[in-house]
């Protein structure tokens, strides 16, 4: 699970694991937990956001078969820094093959982009060579969280 600083990566993570909000601290290095799902076991890498360990990140794409990339709807003076950022991840060779589900988080919020202005501003109509989907979410609440691991669980390759 990928996504810039601050996006709700974390918040996520524990809010599918242990079923309720958790406080959160700026990731460094990565968090790691297994999410079960419709009887589906997902190993979840949350990987720290921040600019300076986005470089690293591609040591994490190895056997990946779908990624979660996080974007704050709220954040739009950084939404073309998630767009850059995200292209880079699934243009990577070792990305290939993997399918992307995009938790469009923070939607609690009044000014949060809707899906189909995230699906515009990260240029996800181009992509034409793999499965993609926006999710509408809420970590805090966990609004979404569930309907996109289904769509995981819907459109991996086993």
């Amino acid at each position: 699970m990928l996504g810039l600083d601050a996006a709700g990566k974390t918040t996520i993570l524990y809010k599918l694991k242990l079923g309720q909000s958790v406080t959160t601290i700026p990731t460094v290095g990565f968090n790691v937990e297994t999410v079960t799902y419709k009887n589906v076991k997902f190993n979840v890498w949350d990987v720290g956001g921040q600019d300076k360990i986005r470089p690293l990140w591609r040591h994490y794409y190895t056997g990946t078969q779908g990624l979660i990339f996080v974007v704050d709807c709220a954040d739009r003076d950084r939404i073309d820094e998630a767009r850059q950022e995200l292209h880079r991840i699934i243009n990577d060779r070792e990305m290939r093959d993997a399918i992307i589900l995009i938790f469009a988080n923070k939607q609690d919020l009044p000014e949060a982009m809707k899906p189909h202005e995230i699906q515009e501003k990260l240029g996800l109509t181009r992509i034409r060579d793999r499965n993609w989907h926006v999710q509408p979410a809420c970590a805090t609440s966990g609004d979404g969280l569930y309907e996109g691991l289904t769509w995981l669980t819907s459109n991996h390759k086993l």
